[in-house]
């Protein structure tokens, strides 16, 4: 059986197919914030019709959980702000809605 390809952190999102966005997400958050828990969902299908749906079901609203030590001593909006940074180009490149799980 073949491993899928590991999607390369360094990559902007305009170098990743729109269906591997969650994949080089978590690998992003995974290099820059040194995730010790982490899971990124595309619940884009879950939006169909919604503001920000592309009609692809996928590549537009994800949900990350996720805990850092990066994240001590930081208050929720800075550990937030710390997760959209890292993802700012998937934003720009369409990503519309991003719920964040602090673990």
């Amino acid at each position: 059986m073949t491993q899928p390809a590991t999607i390369e952190a360094s990559l902007s999102a305009s170098e990743v197919p729109l269906e591997q966005w969650a994949q080089a997400m978590q690998q992003r958050l995974q290099t820059r914030l040194q995730a010790t828990q982490l899971q990124v969902l595309d619940e884009s299908c879950q939006h169909a019709g919604h503001a920000g749906a592309n009609g692809l079901g996928f590549g537009t609203h994800f949900r990350v959980r996720i805990a850092s030590p990066m994240f001590t001593h930081l208050a929720r909006v800075a550990r937030h702000r710390l997760v959209y940074d890292a993802l700012q180009d998937f934003f720009d490149q369409g990503a519309h809605a991003l719920a964040i799980e602090l673990l």
